[in-house]
């Protein structure tokens, strides 16, 4: 197009351009043939026009004009080849007509998408038009994984609770906190604390480097579909740091206390733990009335009794027959206790009472009730301290001893 235009200059510059032939015979010519029957007057009019138009033509045509009007043909040339290309026959026209944007694979007009098009708007990944007038422009790929720690609830335990009590309010079980919060004992749940709640039985689990969906059913026992449903999974890829739920999986068991220890002095400890002596007076009861009760703190260093967990109000009976020495309210922490002496050597304690049944030096038989459960003292949720000692419970020379070593 530029080089139509600059020929056409050049045509045109010669064409203007006056030959000596041509200014002779405008000269010889000062009475243009046809105007002798002219009167004077109109005559040198028409001469005058006549020098006029000659004298423009020479100015046109001179060497300082000439340059400036091959300039201004090119600038006109130019302009009119930048111009748009008229649409070739039966392409698709139309008001809304505008560039196509290809998107995931597919085309759209730019003119329906609200984002404004800039070509290479994206950094590294600039915008590019193909032949047909299709921009194709990047797309972010959706990199956001799905993690199941904002379906984790939380809670304060507050002064009555238990694990086992929080556990059924949220519908889990009492494990399935135990594992979550990583507690090490049943005495280490206090007031204040933030527990994780975990939205079904089971556990957490944090991704680790080469960790796979199937790898992780196989090695906690469960079944992969499980995992997906509950975590709202839609991608099988797993990434580090994402947290799932493993539902139905299950952890360590709570640890086994150790084995209690002889005293050093003949039959004594100080309170420690000791060696329960023989006894022959008949099998003993359990001194929780009911189905659904369980320990939930075991006879361990420092804890010299078993935490047996029930509902509030749930009878407490004696687990041997004997008698009342002690009934009523403890300041060392026992709340409403009981204390009886079933032989000579054997005294049996019943703590943290809601009421009590019996009165002191009243004889009560094996199996009969002489408390209900409570959390009075300082319990953190309704269950009987029930403790075996040697010797009247904290009294000199006595110890505790392992009350199920007579079960």
């Amino acid at each position: 197009m530029h080089r139509r235009a600059i020929g056409a200059a050049r045509f045109l510059a010669h064409a203007l351009t006056p030959t000596p032939r041509s200014r002779e015979r405008a000269a010889a010519h000062a009475v243009t043939p046809g105007t002798e029957g002219l009167a004077p007057a109109r005559r040198r009019t028409s001469a005058r026009r006549r020098l006029y138009r000659r004298h423009l033509v020479l100015r046109l045509t001179s060497d300082r004009t000439l340059p400036i009007a091959i300039g201004l043909i090119v600038v006109i040339a130019a302009g009119i080849s930048l111009a748009p290309a008229a649409s070739p026959v039966g392409a698709a026209q139309g008001a809304n007509a505008g560039v196509r944007l290809a998107v995931g694979g597919g085309v759209a007009d730019a003119a329906v998408l609200d984002d404004p098009i800039v070509e290479g708007s994206d950094a590294g990944n600039p915008s590019a038009y193909v032949d047909d007038g299709t921009l194709y422009k990047p797309v972010a790929v959706d990199t956001t994984v799905r993690s199941s720690s904002e379906m984790l609830q939380h809670y304060k335990v507050k002064t009555g609770d238990t694990l086992t009590g929080i556990a059924s309010r949220f519908g889990v079980s009492m494990m399935t906190l135990w594992w979550a919060n990583s507690i090490t004992s049943k005495d280490a749940l206090r007031v204040g604390q933030d527990l994780i709640i975990p939205p079904v039985s089971g556990l957490i689990y944090t991704v680790q480097a080469g960790d796979t969906l199937e790898g992780l059913a196989v090695a906690n026992k469960v079944d992969v579909q499980d995992i997906v449903e509950v975590n709202g999974l839609t991608d099988y890829n797993l990434i580090v740091g994402q947290v799932l739920v493993l539902p139905g999986a299950k952890g360590a068991p709570i640890p086994t206390p150790p084995p209690t220890k002889k005293p050093a002095s003949s039959g004594t400890s100080g309170g420690g733990a000791g060696v329960a002596p023989q006894y022959n007076g008949g099998a003993w009861t359990w001194p929780v009335r009911g189905g659904g009760n369980y320990i939930s703190q075991s006879f361990h260093y420092g804890h010299y009794a078993l935490d047996i967990a029930a509902s509030y109000g749930t009878p407490v009976v004696a687990a041997l027959a004997g008698t009342v020495v002690y009934a009523g309210w403890a300041s060392t922490g026992c709340g409403y206790q009981v204390i009886l002496r079933n032989s000579s050597t054997i005294y049996t304690q019943y703590c943290h009472n809601s009421t009590v049944t019996v009165s002191k030096g009243q004889t009560v038989a094996r199996g009969q009730q002489i408390a209900r459960i409570g959390q009075s003292g300082w319990a953190t949720g309704p269950h009987v301290h029930f403790a075996v000692s040697i010797g009247y419970p904290r009294a000199s020379g006595s110890y505790f001893v392992n009350p199920l070593k007579y079960y």
